[in-house]
């Protein structure tokens, strides 16, 4: 055994990547590969024997999926790290393995550069996120995108959260002021309001619902 390497245990029910992640262990003095599990359950049972410092763990899995065992593995040493992976770059996935606690989150298929950054990362700082999933993060929060409106009310309702008069929005979208006013009255009907202040604060509802619904 190495002496002060991390232990990790891998969930994974594809059997087929059972030798790579054995392969990317191999001869690494940081981390040693205490076992690679299909399911949550069969980890849990052998968790006394393993006693694992991290756990990379697949999201999507039958009978206990990977998000729902975080709970039962914070049961068992609430100290551990847990990164999460999956093939879905999904906001809402990703969302709810962070609300469960995951430390961290994968985009399959993981090369061996990319799992080791994760798993640096997570002692360096906590956390380990990817570019991609980073990216992911921020667009839902950075995008206002309502279905009920066209492309062009969906720029100007952007703007006009962000304190935009309707002179400001003209210039920045390179229209007439009519052009503007025009597009401000269908999304007013569309909200069924009769004042600016009233569609900012149908728009800001709106907002919040939908980043829940997310």
């Amino acid at each position: 055994m190495k002496t002060n390497s991390l232990k990790i245990a891998i969930i994974d029910n594809d059997d087929m990547l059972g030798g790579i992640y054995t392969q990317y262990f191999q001869d690494n003095e940081q981390y040693e590969l205490h076992g690679i599990y299909p399911s949550v359950h069969t980890l849990l049972s052998n968790f006394g024997r393993s006693h694992p410092d991290i756990i990379i763990c697949e999201a999507m899995l039958n009978g206990i999926s990977g998000i729902d065992g975080l709970e039962y593995f914070y049961r068992k040493n609430e100290n551990l790290k847990v990164l999460m992976m999956s093939q879905k770059n999904d906001f809402k996935l990703i969302k709810e393995a962070f609300t469960k606690g995951a430390s961290g989150y994968l985009i399959k298929p993981i090369t061996k550069d990319r799992l080791f950054n994760a798993l640096d990362a997570l002692g360096q700082h906590g956390v380990a996120l990817e570019l991609d999933v980073a990216k992911k993060i921020i667009d839902s929060f950075q995008t206002k995108s309502f279905e009920m409106f066209s492309k062009k009310e969906n720029e100007i309702v952007e703007l006009l959260t962000q304190g935009f008069t309707y002179k400001m929005i003209a210039d920045k979208l390179f229209v007439t002021p009519s052009a503007v006013n025009f597009h401000i009255q269908n999304i007013y009907v569309k909200l069924n309001v009769n004042s600016k202040s009233e569609a900012l604060r149908k728009l800001k509802e709106m907002e919040i619902q939908q980043l829940n619904a997310a």
